[in-house]
């Protein structure tokens, strides 16, 4: 899985404590829905991730923790 992640991204993840591999984690196996723009939201246990899918790779856009 090729993943590349914005500066908000790695800013976000490195504030809340996630690692890269939760960030595939939670893509892999988290709950999906569409956002506008194309954009995936993925949730799993306490971690939500908004991406994009590109033509062979993965856009992190940003990272959160749910509550």
């Amino acid at each position: 899985m090729n993943i590349l992640f914005s500066r908000h991204a790695l800013e976000q993840m490195r504030e809340r404590g996630v690692s890269i591999n939760e960030i595939k984690e939670v893509m892999q196996n988290g709950a999906k829905f569409i956002q506008d723009n194309d954009k995936i939201v993925a949730d799993y246990r306490h971690i939500r991730v908004i991406f994009k899918k590109l033509e062979e790779q993965y856009f992190v856009i940003t990272v959160m923790i749910r509550k």
